[in-house]
């Protein structure tokens, strides 16, 4: 299925569709502490990007188009940030600069899929994996050739920061409505 196929089909059924290398793939409702770390990472970030000026936004849920296999996939991060305008009568975003991933137990093998295909976007400078189990990001960070690390860097407690919109925050923050926010 190609995108444009895939966007009509989609107007058509229930739920929520990602395309996923020409076939559609079911997204299951996200649980309460998913749903809670996407609210307060959303609520943070775009809080901060309002306090700097910064011309950046929160998106949350949008449909993401890889260069890789750009016809056939549509990815839905949980939150992305773009900086600049953007085409609002576009359906997916072409250009995104930090797409975020909130890791749900089950769903790891996808989640980092979905996370190594947007390296594949030039306008990507960060990717953050979000952990629903317990306190913890995972961040890839562009190099400085342009290339990605191996592996992500784990960050469990202090500080994140997403160096490329200029936004900065307790971790803990991102599970304050979590039961996991009580043990921070």
């Amino acid at each position: 299925m190609t995108v444009a196929e895939f966007y009509a089909w989609a107007e058509t059924v229930e739920g929520r569709w990602e395309l996923v290398d020409g076939e559609p793939v079911a997204m299951a409702p996200a649980n309460t502490t998913h749903g809670a770390i996407q609210n307060e990472l959303g609520r943070l970030i775009g809080n901060a990007l309002l306090e700097k000026g910064a011309p950046c936004a929160v998106i949350t849920e949008p449909g993401v188009i890889p260069h890789i296999r750009a016809n056939a996939n549509v990815r839905i991060p949980d939150l992305v940030e773009i900086c600049g305008e953007f085409r609002t009568e576009l359906r997916a975003l072409t250009e995104p600069v930090v797409p975020i991933e909130i890791l749900s137990p089950g769903n790891r093998q996808r989640t980092w899929s979905n996370a190594w295909t947007y390296t594949t976007i030039p306008s990507v400078r960060e990717i953050a994996v979000f952990r629903t189990a317990s306190i913890g990001v995972e961040l890839l960070r562009r190099l400085g050739d342009d290339t990605w690390p191996e592996q992500a860097e784990l960050v469990e407690s202090g500080d994140f920061s997403l160096e490329s919109v200029g936004v900065r925050f307790p971790l803990a923050a991102a599970y304050r409505t979590t039961r996991l926010g009580d043990k921070a």
